[in-house]
């Protein structure tokens, strides 16, 4: 019997593969009259980084970072720090190579860039492992529970001429958008607060949940917009207006008011964002701080430290529902991440959100997410897709990424 079966790029079991080339591309492109607001600043632009890892063997791998600030910085801690222990790695040991990586960094570098750095890298060497076993990152994770993703959008930030006021037209201009989201399929609504003052932001909700009905999960998000005496009497106001959790109320650094603000409240507190690593985390969920956890895993560690970051969290009963920010990259990489999340707990007929892991849909114009890719995510019937492909299971258009990037740079093995 003749098995036939496509033509494929893989690496045998036994053979060697080295990393030979990083290429990094800072990607931006400017929003003009689409900018928006979260509580802490303006985007006139959306950016990140994307990472390239070319092998001797002929097979690129792509990783993502630089989504928080700016990427300059990331690509220079690839470039002047990590690319040599980088180069002439085996990009299919990706634990081996963070490791390293980390303890190369530890004493200057624990969280920020250099994480971001080291994210990027990790992705990119799944993505490697993936094409080379020609498998998919999240059957290397362990398995998909699921093939698709049930997605929430965030929307309704503060945008255009109303962008600092609640008036009449405002508020009919904030409800349009939040119905056109239903329209679009989605059954799940993240909005934002924390600009405004608590008043225009409660009657912002109110508006908000009188265009979406009862019927439509509603979720907020204050990027850490307040102290804890405030964020309580904010999210006194969500647990009237049956909101589903309330992310990031105060500064990640205040531990103890995450722990005061979960024993007070009966929203779930969802944050995590601005964390890094195992050990980040560790600290959260040893000390109470949130009931939803939500590691980026293009800033936090990548793939290698979300087992991990997982792994806790599974101890602690605490779901995982990733952040995601960024390109189609970071998107396909929180997809792959979360087909390999179980049931948190585990139930006959899993609810989404809330034993159903969910994934971040954002809705504000992203051309970094919508156009460089050759297969763009679409919704469909309010889930999107694991990619199934080899690693990452997604292909960059080479001249689409020219147009967005502003700063190429490349490392290459001497």
């Amino acid at each position: 019997m003749v098995l036939l079966c496509p033509v494929q790029s893989w690496t045998p079991i036994g053979t060697t593969m080295q990393i030979t080339k990083i290429t990094t591309h800072v990607l931006k492109t400017p929003l003009g009259k689409e900018r928006f607001y979260s509580s802490q600043a303006a985007f006139p632009e959306r950016t990140s980084l994307l990472v390239r890892l070319e092998t001797d063997t002929g097979l690129v791998g792509w990783g993502e970072g630089g989504q928080y600030g700016p990427p300059e910085p990331v690509a220079a801690c690839i470039h002047a720090v990590l690319g040599s222990q980088v180069l002439g790695s085996d990009p299919r040991k990706p634990a081996v190579l963070w490791e390293r990586l980390y303890s190369m960094i530890r004493d200057f570098g624990q969280k920020g860039p250099y994480l971001e750095a080291i994210s990027a890298i990790d992705i990119a060497c799944w993505d490697l492992l993936g094409q080379a076993t020609w498998l998919p990152v999240h059957t290397l994770l362990g398995g998909a529970f699921r093939e698709s993703v049930t997605a929430y959008a965030t929307g309704c930030y503060y945008r255009g001429e109303h962008a600092f006021g609640v008036s009449e037209e405002a508020l009919q201009t904030l409800a349009d958008e939040a119905r056109s989201y239903v329209e679009d399929g989605f059954r799940i609504l993240k909005i934002k607060l924390g600009l405004l003052s608590i008043e225009a932001d409660v009657r912002r909700i109110e508006v908000i949940r009188e265009a979406i009905g009862p019927n439509v999960t509603l979720l907020a998000d204050a990027n850490h917009a307040y102290n804890v005496s405030n964020a309580l009497r904010v999210g006194r106001e969500l647990e009237r207006l049956d909101v589903r959790w309330f992310e990031e109320p105060i500064v990640p650094e205040d531990l103890e008011g995450y722990r005061h603000l979960r024993q007070k409240l009966a929203i779930p507190i969802a944050g995590g964002e601005c964390e890094y690593t195992r050990y980040g985390f560790r600290n959260l969920f040893a000390q109470g701080c949130v009931d939803i956890a939500q590691p980026d895993l293009c800033c936090a560690g990548g793939f290698s430290e979300f087992l991990k970051i997982q792994a806790l969290a599974l101890a602690h009963h605490t779901p995982v529902i990733p952040h995601v920010w960024g390109s189609g990259i970071a998107l396909a990489t929180a997809l792959h991440a979360l087909a390999a999340t179980p049931w948190q707990p585990y139930t006959y007929l899993p609810v989404a959100l809330q034993n159903e892991p969910v994934v971040e849909y954002d809705r504000n114009p992203n051309p970094l997410r919508d156009d460089i890719l050759e297969q763009p995510f679409k919704l469909v019937e309010g889930k999107v897709a694991v990619p199934s492909g080899p690693g990452l299971g997604v292909t960059v258009i080479g001249p689409k990424l020219d147009k967005f990037t502003v700063t190429r740079q490349e490392s290459k093995s001497s």
